[in-house]
């Protein structure tokens, strides 16, 4: 079953990194200010990145890291249930004196390798992620990082680098909203992702080790989901994702909601944790941004329908073709984006791209060209255009045509001037030939007389 699972997102993998990134991307004016230096809103049921704030910019993605580590692991450990891991020493001892959230797991816990998993994702536990790291690593954790490096190029992240599977600070662990985004939308496709990001809080036993049979209790870092962490903070449509902070990345958010049958992502990185004193800021504005963008875009923005299939979009000149001279354009696809609900039809401007003519035989169907979609100087999509019917060749337009252009091409014409001259030529020494032919006949003649 897994084998399967791994092979829908290869095949979700390679139609992501062929798809032209940006097509899609029309990020709309919002009347409110963000605190977040990097953003990005993206509408997961058209792919539409609504909003964005500096999305390339390279920022420190804290434990926002670990939705990567939860990918690699996924894809390289075949039965996550059954496999287990024991917690080796030198886990707890390369985290000592780091100040990192911890899942309580137990140098000698014998544990799956999904119980390990919600260790690293719901209380956002570094021991577990570097465990994982460690076990499918085959005890190297930079050979674990290399693997999280090339998924990310895989996925066509090209302002990515991971240097450890938590996301504590190292000046060589950069990401950006954009890639963050990609990889988070990778990771949702995955069987059971979205259920522990989800997970508030849970009770798990010790499989094995001195603590066999304890109980204990993880708890989400997510205030989004969780009422009773930070009330203000709650947000009813949220769900998931994945919370990180530290002195260097500030504070990050990965979420995603859903709300009257609309889904979004949004990635917010580096609100301010410190101050310029490097005392801790309280306020999470990270979450403040991300509501904030959340009832905007609940509230501001709808399914728009810029391309209907069964509508002409524009006519290209027909040739070769009896009784008619056009040919209708149509979308290949209808095609849906998201768009503010203020916006007239009339301010969506289509803009084909065709050739100036096309030649029969024509099949219904056959790409013609394309048209652009824009609002507000602003691309919104670009679609092909094909033919709305399938037109039969006329042999005799043909032939003629080609006549005509054979009489018309510049050699034909070359050759044609070439023997007019000569023609020429030949009348005019003919002309003197009898000239002269007819006076030497009068010279005879009087010479005979």
């Amino acid at each position: 079953m897994k084998k399967k699972i791994l092979g829908l997102l290869g095949v979700f993998l390679a139609i992501w990194v062929s798809l032209p990134q940006g097509v899609f991307a029309a990020s709309f004016q919002i009347d409110f200010d963000t605190a977040c230096a990097a953003i990005q809103l993206v509408n997961l049921d058209t792919g539409t990145v609504v909003y964005e704030k500096n999305p390339d910019e390279r920022r420190e993605p804290a434990s926002t890291t670990k939705i990567m580590t939860y990918i690699v692991v996924y894809e390289n450990v075949a039965d996550p249930d059954n496999t287990k891991v024991t917690i080796a020493e030198k886990i707890r001892d390369e985290l000592l004196g780091t100040g990192s959230s911890l899942s309580g797991i137990q140098v000698g816990d014998v544990l799956s390798v999904t119980r390990l998993l919600h260790c690293m994702m719901i209380p956002s536990g570094n021991d577990a992620a570097l465990a994982l790291a460690d076990f499918v690593g085959g005890g190297d954790v930079q050979k674990f990082v290399d693997m999280m490096n090339e998924k990310a190029e895989e996925l066509g992240c090209t302002g990515t680098h991971f240097a450890n599977p938590h996301g504590l600070h190292d000046d060589e662990h950069y990401t950006t909203a954009r890639d963050l985004a990609i990889i988070t939308q990778y990771a949702m496709m995955i069987p059971g992702f979205m259920d522990v990001c989800n997970t508030r809080s849970e009770y798990y036993t010790v499989e094995g080790g001195p603590a066999a049979g304890e109980q204990r209790l993880l708890v989400t870092t997510n205030r989004m989901i969780h009422p009773n962490l930070d009330p203000q903070y709650y947000y009813q449509y949220a769900q998931g994702i994945k919370t990180g902070s530290h002195d260097q990345a500030g504070y990050c958010l990965v979420s995603s909601a859903q709300k009257n049958g609309m889904s979004y992502l949004c990635v917010a990185l580096g609100a301010p944790s410190v101050d310029e004193a490097g005392n801790r800021i309280t306020e999470h504005r990270e979450y403040n941004d991300t509501i904030s963008l959340y009832n905007w875009a609940f509230d501001s923005l709808g399914l728009r329908t810029l391309a209907d299939k069964n509508d002409a979009v524009t006519e290209v000149p027909l040739r070769f073709a009896w009784n008619q001279d056009t040919l209708l354009l149509t979308p290949a696809e209808s095609f849906t984006t998201i768009l503010p609900d203020d916006i007239s039809s009339s301010s969506i401007i289509a803009t084909p791209n065709v050739p100036d003519y096309v030649e029969a035989p024509v099949k219904k169907g056959d790409v013609i060209g394309t048209v652009t979609y824009s609002y507000a100087d602003q691309e919104l999509a670009t679609v092909n255009l094909v033919a709305g019917e399938s037109v039969e060749r006329s042999e005799l337009l043909k032939s003629a045509s080609t006549v005509k252009e054979i009489v018309t091409s510049p050699w034909f014409l070359l050759i044609a001037g070439i023997v007019v001259l000569l023609l020429i030529v030949y009348l005019v020494l003919a002309l003197i030939y009898n000239r002269k032919k007819k006076k030497l006949r009068k010279v005879r003649k009087y010479k005979n007389m």
